[in-house]
């Protein structure tokens, strides 16, 4: 996980609240629609995050 999908992650909770997996998964489609797989990899990991897949804190 990087800090930038991290705090991107964070940020989306803030501000959207249950519907940032929602926000995440446009900005997912958008990048897709794009072409442009780098922005696409780390809206993935950000979706990750937000469903659980990916881990905030330290391993325990």
């Amino acid at each position: 996980m990087s800090a930038a999908a991290a705090s991107a992650a964070g940020q989306l909770l803030r501000q959207y609240g249950d519907d940032a997996c929602v926000i995440a998964t446009l900005r997912a489609a958008e990048v897709a629609a794009q072409g442009d797989l780098e922005a696409l990899a780390h809206w993935d990991a950000v979706i990750a995050i937000l469903e659980g897949g990916g881990t905030t804190g330290p391993a325990n």
